[in-house]
């Protein structure tokens, strides 16, 4: 049945709120410029999605838009990373990780912690690698994570491959397949038992 009470024009919102939301997003030019940078991220375009990071990253600087700032370093890092500049990368890391800290962000303090272990690991700063490493863990450990304990264990592995710690690395992969094993993952189970076995044979 159709009603008849007529709606007043004044009661009537936009159709869709939240594309309305995306569009007062994409209108800021900065915001725009981080847009553009993740679409050259995906398609492999590094040096272009490093430009426009950047811009964007002034763009929210004049903003006086943290969030937007610590987004955009995060993903400068991370194209630095694969840029293989390590140093740049491990500045904005840092650099992100001081305006998460300071709005209790642990998700992406965590985050970006083990991004910056990884860079220290590849920068040859071994020992400082492990400390963020070992923090990650025990984090992981006490929340009950098994993914998280995976993911740090398997490059603690790798940090102690380049100690010369092969025993600890082959302990760090026979916990990882004991996980997976716990969780019926059959074949990760047998992928990170075999790195063990081929790390026992050297």
């Amino acid at each position: 049945m159709v009603s008849d009470r007529i709606q007043p024009l004044s009661s009537i919102g936009p159709l869709n709120p939240e594309k309305d939301k995306e569009k007062e997003k994409t209108d800021n030019p900065a915001r725009q410029d981080y847009l553009k940078g993740r679409e050259m991220y995906t398609a492999g375009n590094y040096s272009e999605a490093a430009i426009a990071f950047h811009n964007s990253l002034k763009g929210f600087e004049e903003q006086g838009d943290d969030l937007g700032v610590a987004n955009c370093s995060d993903r400068i890092g991370d194209t630095c990373m694969i840029m293989e500049e390590y140093g740049m990368a491990f500045e904005n890391y840092e650099r992100s990780l001081i305006i998460c800290k300071k709005e209790k962000d642990s998700f992406s303090i965590l985050s970006l912690h083990k991004k910056m272990a990884v860079v220290l690991r590849k920068m040859g700063r071994l020992d400082e690698s492990m400390v963020l490493l070992f923090d990650m863990f025990d984090h992981y450990h006490l929340t009950n994570n098994p993914e998280g304990l995976v993911s740090v264990l398997t490059i603690m592995a790798e940090v102690y491959i380049a100690q010369g710690k092969l025993d600890k690395a082959v302990d760090a992969y026979r916990t990882v397949s004991s996980i997976h094993k716990n969780f019926k993952h059959k074949r990760r189970a047998e992928e990170f038992s075999r790195l063990a076995d081929d790390l026992e044979q050297e």
